[in-house]
């Protein structure tokens, strides 16, 4: 296998470090995040608005200035978060494709604050999103704000990455989410090639309450992603229509494929999106098919 190339982030560490880097980070100093962290941030995410799907999105970092570390404790984030300094917030324009977008660029963002040294964790059905619109400035017409990422210096003693490890280790095999030409045949690790390391990283990807709600099926070139809905949440679900919680799960498939992207980049693995259903039979009816990525395309 190739050695990993330049981080398309940027950064000095490779895009897979920073994914083994990043967990889900609840406790934070109560310190300011200094100023060259946030500019590094806010640059990046002014230079990163469009999704490979084609949705538009915008994003902010709301930040406790120096000396006034307690002025984000109003937005609500249900006790989940203790001493977060600053919030990545966003939202996105309404399309087919909007949620995986908007997956796909805020786990960029993410990513790009791991290797910054910020802790991060995101936030789906855990926020008071009134209140984020707010200090956000307010939703534009046909916009929508389907999740949002505290962002700070890590305050942990080190337990929440032990942790979130061991949640790790209870996740599913390879065998279960990744396949070869339908669902019944699983993919062998060993003939994908600079992939491999690719469908790690998606593997271990955050999602809500640890789901893992994306299945991939390879088909020659052709690497399509699919989205399998866990009961309860997302369309349909009666308790997400009532609490106006988005459809979590179509986020996770957008952070799943910005995982895949760039480490399949790292290892100069070039490629493209595009939907282009192949029309492979599905195991279920809670299964869909989302996008496709082309290699070499």
């Amino acid at each position: 296998m190739k050695e990993p190339a330049t981080n398309p982030l940027g950064m000095t560490s490779p895009a897979s470090q920073l994914i083994r880097r990043r967990y889900s980070c609840r406790t934070y100093l109560p310190e300011p995040i200094a100023a060259a962290q946030q500019r590094r941030l806010i640059e990046f995410m002014a230079a990163d608005a469009a999704g490979p799907l084609g949705s538009q999105a915008r994003f902010a970092l709301l930040a406790a200035a120096p000396g006034d570390a307690s002025a984000l404790k109003r937005l609500g984030t249900y006790g989940f978060i203790k001493g977060a300094t600053g919030f990545i917030v966003g939202a996105v324009r309404r399309a087919p494709n909007d949620l995986e977008d908007y997956g796909y660029l805020l786990e960029r963002v993410v990513l790009t604050a791991t290797g910054l040294d910020l802790g991060t964790c995101w936030l789906g059905g855990t926020f008071t999103r009134s209140s984020f619109v707010r200090r956000f400035g307010g939703l534009r017409r046909g916009e929508t704000m389907p999740a949002v990422v505290s962002v700070g210096l890590i305050g942990d003693d080190g337990s929440e990455r032990i942790r979130e490890r061991e949640e790790g280790s209870r996740r599913l095999p390879s065998s279960e989410l990744f396949f070869e030409r339908g669902f019944d045949e699983p993919l062998d690790l060993g003939r994908a090639g600079a992939y491999a390391e690719a469908l790690e990283a998606v593997r271990t990807a955050p999602s809500a309450t640890n789901k893992q709600p994306w299945r991939i099926v390879r088909d020659g070139a052709f690497w399509h992603f699919y989205l399998r809905r866990t009961k309860g949440y997302g369309k349909g679900s009666a308790l997400f229509t009532v609490l106006r919680i988005a459809d979590l799960q179509r986020v996770d498939l957008g952070i799943a494929m910005c995982h895949f992207e760039l480490v399949a980049r790292e290892y100069d693995a070039a490629g493209s999106w595009g939907v282009r259903d192949p029309g492979i039979p599905l195991p279920g009816q809670d299964t869909e098919y989302v996008v496709t990525w082309m290699a070499g395309a």
